[in-house]
């Protein structure tokens, strides 16, 4: 398995939470920077967090204070946590190194907020 496989999705009102996880390979975990990407229906995919192997994280704005980004590098596991979601979080996320590289690319999870 190169590329990653993400979990954790659903359907959940506004304000509630998720946890996302990401399983990785050993070559993807490698890389110093990665993060998750979400992509909403006819828009771009678009990078939302990203975390160092050092333990640095980024946010873009329109998540910071709600989402965080965690890795566990003996797991190859990545997680996003999503509090206070919002309709507009509604999308496909997915998760990668930074910048991305096509044969990461998983199959992503489907995230929908809504009432």
């Amino acid at each position: 398995q190169v590329h990653a496989v993400e979990s954790g999705g659903g359907l959940v009102q506004p304000g509630g939470s998720l946890r996302l996880s990401c399983a990785g390979s050993g070559s993807l975990f490698s890389f110093t920077t990665m993060g998750w990407y979400r992509q909403a229906p006819e828009k771009q995919r678009e990078l939302v967090a990203t975390i160092t192997s050092g333990g640095s994280v980024n946010y873009t704005d329109s998540v910071k204070g709600r989402f965080t980004i965690s890795r566990d590098n003996a797991k190859t596991t990545m997680y996003l946590q999503m509090n206070s979601l919002k309709p507009e979080d509604t999308a496909i996320y997915y998760c990668n190194k930074v910048p991305w590289a096509i044969r990461y690319w998983g199959r992503g999870t489907q995230v929908t907020v809504s009432s």
